[in-house]
């Protein structure tokens, strides 16, 4: 059974994505950090199902702790597949933004990336078959307002997919990038009514955690063994 890990596992979109990964007979791995419990939910809701599941409690940000976590679980074998979907967002006009704002973001979201690939790789790597897949935003791809670290750290993910395919394609090991548009959330709910909803995408609705999940599904799967280094926009229509 090749094992998957799903950084964020216990948000709307880690939940589904570690959902159907696990419906596909995969052993997941559900990584949380500040929400344990979440994760543990996660898990308790895999293994009611018939599915494989267990928790990985760490900060992405902490290289140190980060690699410690890993190691432990690498005692059992390599991790095939791998979801980065950690992240965070701190928002604010760049003119107004605290280094710890700008930081944070980064650390989260494109040094985690690092932080959690890197000590995979050899092992996935001797294995000649892995599938990686980084969450990344529409932000990324076209900048937002109040966004600029957010965005930042985004776009660096996207380089970093492009080049990270290159580096690994002659070990049939796909890397690519989903760029998510409006998903139905806490988050969104937040920040987004139903006007704005319609006035911002032209399919005129948010997308769902359980359509960004189908597409990693077919990302990771055999059928996907020729499509690396993409990013592929999942938001609707806009362009």
């Amino acid at each position: 059974m090749k094992r998957a890990l799903v950084t964020g596992g216990s948000g709307d979109i880690g939940r589904a994505i570690c959902q159907r990964l696990a419906r596909d007979g995969l052993h997941l791995i559900v990584h949380a950090c500040g929400r344990p419990e979440r994760a543990a939910e996660v898990v308790a809701g895999i293994r009611a199902g018939g599915g494989s599941a267990e928790t990985a409690i760490f900060d992405v940000a902490d290289e140190e702790q980060t690699r410690c976590a890993l190691a432990e679980l690498l005692e059992t074998g390599p991790i095939q597949v791998l979801v980065n979907n950690a992240g965070i967002h701190d928002d604010a006009p760049m003119a107004g933004m605290s280094s710890a704002q700008w930081r944070r973001v980064i650390d989260v979201c494109l040094h985690g990336f690092f932080n959690v690939t890197q000590p995979l790789l050899l092992p996935m790597m001797a294995t000649r078959w892995g599938r990686i897949v980084n969450i990344s935003s529409l932000a990324g791809v076209t900048g937002n307002r109040g966004q600029t670290n957010y965005a930042a750290a985004k776009a660096g993910l996207h380089g970093a997919t492009k080049a990270l395919a290159l580096e690994l394609a002659s070990r049939k090991i796909t890397v690519n990038a989903i760029a998510p548009g409006v998903i139905a959330g806490q988050a969104t709910a937040a920040a987004f009514d139903a006007a704005a909803i319609k006035r911002l995408v032209p399919m005129q609705r948010a997308g769902t955690p359980d359509e960004v999940a189908e597409l990693v599904g077919f990302l990771v799967s055999e059928a996907a063994g020729y499509l690396t280094g993409q990013i592929i926009n999942l938001n609707g229509g806009v362009v």
